[in-house]
């Protein structure tokens, strides 16, 4: 066996728990307890289509319904494509994780059903995968056998190949030569095929699995191939790794995808001449994320990260990186992982050190990353903090949010990014990954083009901190080196310069936003905020407006013709919520509710509307206990703007330069 020596694991089996043995049987209770059933064709499809298009949630995978599969809100049953394929994608991703588990029960306990299972497993699979018709149609992915894409294949054969491992020594010559030729071999050689000319979160899992299999069949075509090749680990690690360490497709879940398909590679190669920890990339994009936990406790669910995964449960990944590297911010994270539930998990038996080191958990800090282009304020005070995106464009799962921007409040996230759902859900391209569902400019209700923004100014002391960017759809559009399908609208954001300084205050964030807007184009600032909106006599209902991702919006209303105004919102659990507007002319006021994430609920929208040729707004969000801010003397001339805050009888005058995107505190 490769994954472990022989005295590693005895320590592993005098190490391992009956509540760890447990656990992983009741993980695989679904193949372990009922007869093998491996598809003879190539019938699995995509696991993401497995959503209801309804809510943006995972319909109930039965074992016993290949053909109906419900929905857990309101009990529907969808029947036929696209959830009957989904449904063996689950199925053939059950099955290699039991290859995997149960194949490591088996080393643990030497119960012989675990040895039979897994041997079941890979012998029907090395009996079909050879016939299986090559198909797919996934956007922005190559083609699968077993499944539809290239990435659910190398997925299942890590699982696959990894649990070969641990029972090898028990089969014959006759089945090692069947399960290496045509299943693993099959396998290698198809995703060597198929593996794309990009960079990918893809591109990184079909590495590592072409790179483990090349290790445990001894190949070393295979591992120079997912090392050294262009596009393979190295040149992924080498280009893909922004500035200070964010993956460049600038989802945190994505970051940590790309990681653990790098892990499962460097947890059998890491003491071989293979290892890539000497990659100066490795560390940095191990411990850059961690950088952006939000002071909810979770990351910020920026471009494509499904309702979850914005959670930090990576123990998989950090138990053996401290073993390996051992530091306070590895320690960090163990100790928030373990802080409401057991350390007694696989990982951290097989990986982790016997006894991690007294540390406080991971907490939000202020950051400006500007290589990354993601700026968090974070005041310890008032327990407040807000995150400005000012990323390059990252490609297929970045979402078209340039100069977006997160609220929480006292913990709080009252103006959220909503993420996405299932890929597969029509919620995902057609609401989700809009830019009319996010913080930020919208134009004609288009998604913007790609964009690199300008970081134009970060300034900071002990009074407040000033971000500005902008986003200037007048200069080159962004490219990326990763395939990517045109999901916007180029000629609506033509000659558009969108310029966003926010003031940060702590207990408040001021906006300062500039829109050139040559061509008269419908501008909405748009703000989603997780409340219901107060009652506003001005309002008045209307039919919806708006086409696109809102066209789905409820409750319309309309306040027209307006230079200052007031928004409040009702917020659960806190007091109300008010938003400031101030702006150089007349601006329309939409709002409504559409849907949050998941989509059982909603979320409350503000739009402000203008298609003058320049708008220039300020906003105050108030994020005081007491709402106790005002907005007052907002002054703009061609250069400057000067406005008033008052708080608590305190009265401070700002003013900001739009030349050189300075701020200063004028003298009382």
């Amino acid at each position: 066996m490769l994954q472990f020596s022989s005295q590693q694991m005895v320590a592993i089996k005098n190490k391992a728990t009956q509540s760890m043995i447990d656990a992983l049987k009741n993980d695989n209770e679904v193949v372990l307890n009922n007869p093998v059933l491996v598809p003879e064709d190539g019938r699995a499809t995509w696991n993401l289509y497995y959503f209801c298009p309804e809510h943006g949630v995972r319909l109930t995978w039965d074992r016993d319904k290949p053909l109906s599969h419900i929905c857990p809100v309101d009990g529907k049953e969808f029947t036929g494509e696209p959830y009957d394929g989904a449904w063996w994608r689950w199925l053939n991703g059950l099955n290699a994780k039991a290859c995997y588990d149960l194949g490591l029960l088996w080393q643990i306990t030497e119960e012989p059903i675990y040895l039979e299972k897994v041997r079941e497993i890979l012998l029907a699979y090395a009996t079909y995968y050879p016939d299986y018709e090559v198909h797919g149609g996934i956007p922005y992915n190559g083609p699968g056998k077993a499944n539809a894409q290239t990435l659910c294949e190398a997925n299942c054969h890590i699982d696959l190949a990894r649990g070969y491992d641990f029972i090898k020594q028990a089969l014959t010559e006759q089945e090692q030569d069947k399960i290496e030729k045509r299943l693993l071999r099959e396998g290698a050689e198809f995703l060597m095929e198929h593996r794309s000319a990009q960079l990918h979160n893809h591109e990184m899992k079909i590495n590592a699995t072409i790179g483990v299999i090349g290790l445990i069949l001894d190949d070393h075509r295979y591992v120079d191939f997912a090392l050294n090749t262009d596009y393979g680990i190295h040149y992924q690690l080498n280009h893909g790794c922004i500035g200070e360490g964010m993956w460049f497709e600038g989802s945190v879940h994505y970051h940590y995808y790309a990681l653990q398909a790098l892990l499962n590679f460097e947890k059998i190669a890491h003491s071989t001449p293979y290892s890539v920890s000497s990659n100066p990339n490795y560390l940095k994009m191990m411990k850059f994320p961690l950088k952006l936990v939000m002071n909810n406790g979770d990351f910020p669910r920026l471009n494509d990260s499904i309702a979850g995964q914005e959670k930090l449960t990576h123990a998989h990944l950090f138990e053996f990186a401290y073993k390996q590297t051992p530091c306070e911010e590895f320690a960090q994270v163990l100790t928030s992982i373990y802080q409401n539930i057991s350390r007694d998990n696989i990982d951290a038996l097989l990986y982790g050190v016997d006894e991690l080191p007294n540390a406080e958990p991971i907490k939000c800090q202020s950051i400006h990353a500007e290589q990354a282009g993601l700026t968090i304020c974070f005041d310890e005070t008032h327990n407040n903090s807000m995150l400005f995106k000012h990323a390059p464009y990252g490609g297929e799962h970045d979402h078209y949010d340039r100069l977006g921007l997160i609220l929480n409040r006292n913990g709080k996230e009252i103006l959220p990014d909503l993420g996405t759902t299932g890929y597969g859900a029509e919620l995902h391209y057609g609401y989700y990954k809009n830019t009319a569902t996010h913080n930020t400019l919208v134009v004609n209700q288009q998604n913007q083009s790609p964009i690199n923004p300008t970081l134009l100014n970060y300034q900071q002391n002990e009074q407040f901190t000033l971000i500005a960017s902008e986003a200037n759809w007048a200069k080159q559009p962004a490219e990326v080196d990763s395939h990517t399908i045109v999901q916007w609208d180029e000629e609506a954001y033509r000659d558009v310069c969108f310029h966003r300084a926010i003031l940060w205050l702590g207990d408040a964030a001021v906006e300062l936003n500039t829109v050139i807007n040559p061509h008269q184009q419908q501008l909405d600032l748009t703000y989603h905020v997780r409340g219901t909106h107060l009652a506003n006599e001005q309002r008045k209902s209307i039919v919806n407006p708006l086409s696109g991702a809102l066209e789905r919006m409820r409750d319309v209303q309309l306040i027209e013709s307006q230079t200052e105004f007031t928004q409040g919102y009702a917020i659960e659990g806190q007091s109300e919520f008010n938003q400031h507007f101030a702006a150089d002319r007349e601006v329309d006021v939409i709002t409504g509710y559409a849907p949050d994430n998941p989509a059982t609920s909603d979320i409350a929208y503000t739009l402000v509307r203008s298609n003058q040729p320049n708008l220039r707004t300020v906003l105050l969000h108030d994020l005081s206990e007491k709402q106790a801010y005002q907005l007052q003397n907002v002054i703009w001339n061609e250069t400057q703007v000067e406005f008033s805050l008052t708080h608590s009888n305190l009265t401070r005058r700002f003013q900001y330069n739009l030349s050189n995107n300075q701020i200063c505190e004028l003298a009382k």
